[in-house]
């Protein structure tokens, strides 16, 4: 079983390396066949590790090499395979295998092929670091791994500013989160002596609560980075301008989930200061409605899904500061397929409207494309949570454990989040597939994508179908083997059959509403001048609650002119002033002084003979100093001094 571990660990490196020695070079196709021949190599090894650990009931654990020893730090390369890190790797290496076929075709036309594709894989084998690591600080350098690769790929066309401006502030708000967690690795270490999971999670028991407290304070900060919570989430919208298959693979399934993955693989911390759980289930509770409510009104259809991502989210990190990780676990399994889908099917649409991004400048798309639209529809009915789809088991679920637990606001709220997302799902759905063809009279003439593109996106549609029904068929008997197994119902029936029903209803309802909302013949894009566009109400959903702008005003802004200042009163006047000076006095020096070097050997002597009288002069002060001190103390005693 080791031999499949490194293979599924390593067979995106070898992929990555491979592109990257045609990055160079011209496009070619081997750059993103190889790749994509070894992801799928990645996932079949992944596959074989999840039924030894089914077939088992028990764990891999190897250690490649020693990283570093000194004094009482141990840390090895060392790698872990159980219940909840094969789930991870399942899903990352299935969605990534998905997403790397599918670039083949949509990036086919990029000059920068060869490059994304050594990105795209050099990603995915740092997330598998950061999923398979069995310590903390294997964990950091997948953390910051695919951080790195996430730059890279947002950045992707660096020939566009809000490319390069997005990369940098996903980057950099990152890197302020991260700061965070480090401070709670070194915490770790500092009270624990360790940093493996299996001496540090059994340690935590005899640490008092406020040590406990701030280690799980810092860990979620750097949770909140890597999974835009708020006021961490601006990036994740912008982070849309890299290409559609980034979006897919990395804020969708991947990278943006290794935040509810570090609380859910902390679980044993979190256990242990239940406070701290609530706060972060009440924030993912706010961050779940407060980004599907941006979502209802945006104009661009990545950045619609996008918020619904960072929704999605929100339901996750409720459902793991309530104790239920393994459901949050669950939902981000079944999440990863439905959003993929949805992110891949925004790609086709993309490619067919010439990077159009206006669901306003569509309709009627589903004559063109039907394949694509339903695929989209589909994942957006999983989306909503519609039974028997997937997302209605995952959601479901966390709803229960909300009411079961007594939390009826977070249950409100995450509720009342499920119609907006059901809302702002088939809005973006009517506008692109049905209602009046509004794209002809703009010059635009859509067409489907490559059939290979539509075979590689149908694993994500069956998954999203069915995965729902794998809680049935042994997921939770897995993970609990780990995972606290609390299980969560309604133990009166005709109260579950209420709530599940009513929910049912609400949801389709607001479907309903979506579809006569968006399918009338006499929508038209907006120009501004629209009563709806001029009110408040929508003025601060587009604007984002106007925290962009309370960044960049209060935040950016004065953070810059103080970095002025700084530049040209300290670093400029003081620092640099004090080294050119320094400089100076020694250049001036040397050209006073090589006069002496004049080659003339009786100027020559004369320098000697001065230069021995001196040092015999500085020899007789010291030696008399030396014969006298214990009188020149008694005398400076007698001075007072």
């Amino acid at each position: 079983m080791e031999l499949f571990l490194y293979t599924a660990l390593f067979s995106p490196l070898v992929g990555s390396l491979f592109a990257a020695l045609f990055s160079m070079s011209a496009k070619t196709k081997w750059a993103g066949i190889v790749p994509s021949i070894l992801l799928g190599v990645s996932l079949t090894s992944s596959t074989i590790l999840l039924f030894f650990v089914l077939g088992t009931n028990s764990t891999l654990h190897v250690e490649m090499m020693t990283w570093m020893e000194t004094g009482g730090l141990y840390i090895p390369f060392g790698f872990v395979v159980d219940q909840v890190s094969v789930t991870m790797m399942m899903v990352v290496t299935l969605v990534s295998t998905v997403v790397h076929v599918y670039a083949i075709g949509y990036m086919d036309h990029d000059k920068g092929f060869n490059r994304f594709f050594a990105w795209l894989s050099a990603f995915v084998f740092s997330m598998m670091i950061l999923v398979m690591s069995d310590n903390f600080a294997g964990l950091f350098i997948g953390w910051e791994g695919v951080g790195l690769c996430s730059w890279g790929l947002i950045g992707f066309w660096y020939q566009k500013e809000s490319a390069t401006w997005a990369a940098n502030e996903a980057f950099i708000m990152n890197r302020i989160a991260d700061l965070g967690m480090l401070i709670g690795i070194f915490l770790i270490y500092w009270n624990t002596g360790s940093l493996q999971y299996d001496i540090v999670f059994p340690a935590m028991a005899t640490l008092d609560t406020t040590t406990l407290v701030w280690i799980g304070i810092f860990l979620f900060i750097g949770a909140m980075g890597k999974s835009a919570q708020f006021p961490l989430h601006t990036w994740l919208a912008d982070a849309m301008e890299g290409p559609t298959p980034v979006s897919a693979l990395i804020h969708a399934a991947t990278m943006v989930t290794a935040g509810v993955y570090l609380v859910v693989r902390s679980n044993e911390l979190y256990a242990l200061i239940p406070n701290v759980g609530l706060f972060i289930a009440s924030l993912g509770a706010f961050v779940a409605i407060f980004a599907a409510t941006m979502a209802l009104v945006n104009r661009d259809i990545k950045r619609v899904i996008a918020y619904s991502t960072l929704s999605q989210l929100g339901y996750m990190f409720a459902a793991a500061g309530l104790g239920a990780y393994w459901v949050a676990l669950f939902h981000l399994m079944a999440h990863a397929f439905f959003k993929a889908l949805l992110f891949l099917g925004a790609g086709n649409v993309m490619h067919a409207m010439d990077s159009e991004l206006d669901p306003f400048k569509m309709g009627g798309l589903g004559k063109g494309m039907k394949w694509t639209m339903i695929m989209m529809t589909l994942a957006s009915v999983a989306l909503a949570g519609i039974f028997p789809l997937a997302g209605f088991f995952s959601k479901d679920l966390i709803l229960e454990a909300a009411f079961v637990d007594h939390h009826l606001i977070i249950y409100g709220v995450l509720l009342l989040t499920a119609g907006l997302t059901a809302f702002y799902s088939f809005r973006i759905i009517a506008l692109i597939f049905h209602g009046k063809d509004r794209h002809t009279a703009l010059g635009f003439h859509p067409h489907e994508a490559y059939k290979f593109m539509l075979i590689a996106m149908s694993p994500l549609l069956l998954l999203a179908i069915i995965s729902g029904f794998l809680f049935k068929g042994g997921f939770f008997e897995m993970v609990t083997t780990l995972l606290p197994a609390t299980e969560y119902h309604i133990h009166d029936h005709l109260t579950y059959w209420i709530m599940t029903i009513g929910t049912q209803v609400f949801v389709i309802a607001s479907i309903f509403y979506a579809y006569k909302k968006y399918m009338s013949p006499d929508i038209k894009v907006p120009d501004g001048t629209s009563a709806m566009e001029q009110s408040f109400k929508y003025k601060l959903l587009i604007n984002q609650y106007y925290i962009p702008h309370f960044y960049a005003e209060y935040l950016v802004k004065p953070y810059r002119e103080l970095s002025t200042i700084f530049w040209e009163k300290i670093d400029m006047k003081v620092v640099d002033a004090t080294v050119d000076g320094i400089a100076n006095a020694f250049y001036t020096t040397a050209e006073q002084t090589r006069g002496m070097q004049s080659g003339n050997l009786s100027t020559m002597l004369k320098w000697m003979v001065a230069g021995l009288i001196g040092l015999l002069s500085l020899a007789v002060v010291f030696g008399l100093a030396a014969r006298h001190s214990d009188s020149i103390v008694i005398m400076l005693s007698g001075l007072g001094v």
